[in-house]
Formats: structure tokens, sequence, C-alpha cells
């Protein structure tokens, strides 16, 4: 084990889902330098409540990375009252506390849950990069009210990665109906919204975002641009974490492709349980098969945004996601 002194190097990847979080966290998660331990916001309903499995494909409770983390951060996960924590996540993490999370202070009134909450997510960070060694944990939880409770945590270096797509591709993609494979007891899948909801999502995590970044450091990502230069983007982003360069780092992206390295991740696309080789590739099939009707409502309502990162309905800038 090695003990970590220091503010704790998270690198948190926030905007909409369905937007390659989980492949970009992936992809980062293949040198040991990185821990990605998926969507933590999700791990005191999903792992602790419904011990789902973990990205490496075992439950919570069986995986060895989770219950170590676990005994160094709590002294077990036992010691964790769930309940009194799911409360706390309601008093601070929400999107409609945001304008209260982005003022330069706060009384102590305020401040004191906001930093209890987010001390328990400092002691997850500090544990698994004393369980693992790496330099920077990765979280995709995305949720921009969390990247603003964490922005007052005094032992965390908080890098966010803020990435975007084509509101167009991800309105297509929360139509889908997706199986949570780490639903173990029954068939579980993920919620699907109509166009007019997701263009609300789309806007209002986007442009919380743009907020935040006058309050910590952050880079902006397409993930179109990713998909057209995945190693450049990688490169980028960890010399943004403050990873030293390194060909070791992007392997995963050579040909021949090598295995994936499983990361322990909680929750995230079900993509996190493949094994590999993993490509990188386009997929535009949702200008084909998006209805125009649902393609006129989410242009119509994200158009400011649209045109402010580059989505003019040209197809050079129309790449999506790929796996």
């Amino acid at each position: 084990m090695v003990a970590v002194t220091g503010p704790v190097r998270v690198l948190f990847v926030g905007g909409l889902g369905r937007s390659g979080s989980t492949l970009l966290e992936l992809i980062l998660a293949q040198h040991p330098d990185v821990c990605a331990v998926g969507e933590v916001v999700h791990l005191w309903e999903r792992a602790l409540g419904g011990d789902e499995r973990c990205g490496c494909g075992e439950r919570f409770t069986a995986c060895d990375f989770w219950q170590r983390v676990g005994e160094h951060a709590f002294g077990g996960w036992a010691a964790v009252d769930r309940d009194e924590v799911l409360a706390l996540k309601a008093e601070v993490d929400r999107t409609r506390h945001i304008p209260r999370l982005a003022r330069g202070e706060l009384s102590a009134d305020q401040l004191a849950p906001v930093r209890r909450y987010a001390d328990l997510y400092t002691r997850i960070y500090r544990a698994a990069t004393e369980v693992t060694g790496a330099e920077v944990v990765v979280d995709s939880s995305k949720h921009a009210s969390l990247a603003f409770a964490l922005r007052w945590a005094p032992d965390l270096d908080l890098r966010v990665v803020h990435l975007v797509r084509d509101s167009r591709a991800v309105a297509y993609s929360w139509a889908k109906q997706v199986r949570r494979p780490e639903v173990v007891d029954s068939e579980a899948y993920m919620p699907t919204f109509s166009p007019f909801t997701v263009s609300g999502l789309w806007t209002a995590q986007n442009a919380a975002f743009h907020l935040l970044a006058a309050r910590v450091p952050l880079v902006r990502l397409r993930y179109e641009d990713f998909t057209a230069d995945p190693r450049g983007t990688v490169a980028r982003v960890r010399r943004f974490a403050g990873l030293v360069d390194t060909p070791d780092a992007l392997r995963v992206l050579d040909e021949p492709a090598v295995p994936l390295v499983r990361a322990h991740s909680i929750a995230g696309n079900p993509l996190r349980f493949s094994a590999g080789p993993l490509k990188v590739r386009q997929d535009n099939v949702w200008r084909e098969n998006l209805p125009p009707r649902s393609r006129a409502v989410v242009s119509a309502a994200t158009l400011p945004l649209r045109l402010r990162y580059g989505y003019l309905g040209n197809r050079r800038t129309d790449r999506t996601e790929a796996s």
C-alpha cells in the first residue's frame, strides 16, 4: 500500500450520459498510473444497496479492490450509513443546488454539509490511490452538481474533462433500450428519455460546466474529435491530468490490438465489461435512424450550444461514438 499524504489528484469526467465517458475512462485505465473507478455517484445506491457487478465482473461485495478501498476509507463498508449518505446527497448533490455551489463563498451552515459530502468521495479516491499506487483517480460520474460539490473539498486536486457529444446523437442513444448487465438477480434496463427531455438535460448539464470552468481547471473535449483522433486526445487528457507522456499508455490503441485490462468501475456503459480488443470507430447511425421530428425538436432546443460547439449539421463534425 502507498500512503498518500497530499491532495488526491482526481480527473472528473463531466457531461451528459451517452457521450463516451466509459470509453475514454477505459482507455485511460489501461496504464497503472491511472485508477478508474467509474461513476462513484451511484456507489451508494447501486453498489452498497444493490450489490451490482463491478467492471471487473465480480459483485461489489466480492470485489477485492472495492473491499480494500472500503477498509482503507471507512474501516469497512459496514461502517457507512447508506441512508445518511443518501440524505446528505439529496441535500447537496442536485442540479438545483448548482447556483449556490458555484458561489465564491458559502456560509458556515451551507459549507458544512457540502464538505461532509465531498469528504466521502475524497476518502474513496485517496483509498483507491493507496490500494493501487496510481497517480490519478478517474471518476466518470458526469453529474455537474457533484463536480461543484467536490470543488469545495480541501484535499482534492480536482481537474475536469467536460465531454460533449452532438445533442442529436445523444438523443438517439437515450431513446434506445439498453440492458444493464451489472444487475445480476433480475433483468434491468437503463432509462429512456424523450427528445425534449434529453434536450433540456443536455443543455443544463453542459451549461453548468461552462460555469464550473471559472472555478476549477477544466478542458473541453468533443467526443467526435476523440473518435477522429483517439491517440492525440488521450495524450492530451493525460497531460491535463499531470501524467507523463509514455507510449505504454496508448498501447491499447495499437495494431494488433492488445487485451483490455478491466477497470474496477461502478456503473456506466456495458462497454466496461468488454474483454477487448478495443476498437474506436465512427458510428453515424443516428443520422439515418433518428426520426425527423425528433431531430427537429433536438436541433431547435439545443441550437445555442450546438452552434458554440461547432455542430452545424456538417457531416465532418457529426462523427460519433464507436467501440
